[in-house]
């Protein structure tokens, strides 16, 4: 609902700014006023694309471990997030975002998994405490899943900006400690 009062309401807005550049032209050529909101329709998809571009998760090397296929993982979640924001952000419907947000779920706990392997195939001496930052995650997603099951307007902002932000720092911050070591035991 909430999605579609956006885009009613950006709607609105451009209908109404041509209807006062019309006006304004009909007070002459030289009324600043059409020209401004000219100027403003020009600019507000700019804007929008700023706006929006921000909320989206790009991969750079920073997050690299090393490691190409936890690296190849870590960009697959990194494109799943970005589809459940696309979701949130656009009125893509709610079979999408369901979709969307079952799959980065189901990724998630798919790639937990493997890297849990690995690094207990390998003997990581932090694997029980990295293990148990997962099923952490794990439950707080439950958590909110049964929120949003419950009211799915209120709640999917919040465990959209709460996966992004905890996968991302995950990666860049904990995942970093385990790739010097399985590199060091021959993983690449």
């Amino acid at each position: 609902m909430r999605k579609s009062l956006q885009t009613f309401g950006l709607s609105l807005f451009i209908v109404l700014a041509f209807l006062v550049i019309g006006i304004g032209f009909l007070f002459g050529i030289d009324n600043p006023v059409p020209w401004i909101m000219i100027a403003v329709l020009v600019a507000l998809p700019v804007i929008h694309k700023k706006m929006t571009s921000r909320q989206f998760v790009a991969w750079d090397n920073s997050l690299s471990v090393g490691i190409q296929a936890i690296d190849d993982e870590h960009q697959k979640l990194l494109t799943l997030i970005n589809n459940l924001q696309t979701a949130v952000l656009y009125p893509t419907g709610e079979s999408f975002e369901r979709q969307a947000l079952s799959e980065l779920v189901d990724y998630t706990k798919y790639h937990f998994a493997r890297e849990e392997k690995l690094m207990s195939d390998y003997g990581y001496p932090d694997y029980e405490a990295h293990k148990k930052q997962h099923e952490e995650m794990i439950v707080k997603v439950t958590r909110f899943l049964d929120s949003y099951e419950k009211d799915r307007e209120a709640t999917i902002d919040e465990l959209t900006g709460f996966l992004k932000n905890w996968l991302v720092d995950h990666i860049a911050g904990t995942d970093q400690q385990y790739s010097q070591f399985l590199r060091e035991k021959g993983v690449k």
